[in-house]
């Protein structure tokens, strides 16, 4: 195991370990629409990957599936919307992608959506049927090693 595949799995065991919930709602664009996968935990070293944090925080985890990554999602997905209204509703919004998914994804489900701060650690970001989820579209950073250094 190389050094950045030991802190890979060293960063998503912490993170797990600090998360309020293991229940993810994956946000993805595949062939002109956007998908949402429902899966656990257990699917974050295959979807995620390690890169270079910003502002001198380390590496971070983010969620950057790749085609096969995406396919294999496709197995736990429903369609969203289709790519284009996706991309509209970001322009015309003060909101950026990961934030207009969540909104587009709570609505789904028949809720109301507010931007909100609450740390993962806290609560997911929709509870589904007594269920939280927290929710991220593809290039969505989870965390850095800065902040789980504070932790």
């Amino acid at each position: 195991m190389t050094n950045t595949t030991a802190l890979f799995m060293n960063m998503i065991d912490r993170y797990n370990a600090l998360a309020y919930t293991h229940q993810y709602i994956w946000g993805f664009t595949y062939k002109g629409m956007v998908y949402m996968a429902h899966t656990d935990s257990r699917y974050m070293p295959f979807v995620c990957k390690l890169d270079k944090a910003s502002r001198g925080a380390g590496y971070a985890l983010r969620f950057c599936p790749t085609n096969s990554q995406k396919l294999a999602l496709l197995t736990n997905a429903e369609v969203l919307c289709s790519e284009k209204f996706f991309n509209e509703q970001v322009a015309n919004s003060k909101y950026n992608n990961g934030e207009i998914f969540e909104k587009m994804v709570t609505e789904y489900f028949g809720q109301v959506w507010t931007k909100d701060t609450v740390p993962f650690t806290e609560d997911g970001d929709i509870t589904v049927d007594g269920v939280a989820y927290q929710i991220k579209f593809q290039k969505a950073t989870f965390t850095n090693e800065k902040i789980l250094a504070r932790m």
